[in-house]
């Protein structure tokens, strides 16, 4: 079964080392009935650049670009099994959780949080996701 790339022009595309050139990722990519939306961060969909400097705000814009794409691909986020979040400051995390469930509203999800240093200057907070369909 071939691969179907899932693209939103509510989400921001992202990958860029030259903006002269094409990004060489997909914002998700449907295979089966699971769909892998690609890392998302708290950039804002038009501009790309990142749209705030705290945790929370950040959470909320990373999880509301990771719903523009999984609505492109046909789920939700009640459609999403595992998601995977790195953390620029561990320290920051009992904020994102908060801010996560929150935004969340008592749907669950797997999810493994790890602290790194995203590639972006200014990004806190990154989060990519599965979606099963069937």
């Amino acid at each position: 079964m071939p691969k179907i790339l899932v693209q939103s022009s509510q989400a921001p595309v992202t990958g860029f080392t030259d903006a002269s050139k094409p990004s060489p990722l997909a914002q998700a990519i449907r295979a089966g009935d699971f769909l892998y939306v690609s890392g998302q961060g708290p950039l804002d969909p038009v501009t790309r650049k990142v749209t705030a400097d705290d945790i929370a705000t950040q959470t909320r814009q990373v999880l509301a670009n990771l719903a523009a794409v999984l609505e492109a691909g046909g789920a939700t986020i009640a459609h999403v099994v595992n998601m995977r979040v790195c953390l620029r400051n561990t320290s920051d995390f009992p904020v994102f959780n908060e801010t996560f469930r929150e935004v969340l509203n008592g749907e669950k999800v797997t999810r493994t949080c790890t602290g790194g240093t995203p590639h972006r200057a200014g990004v806190l907070v990154e989060i990519d996701c599965v979606a099963y369909l069937g």
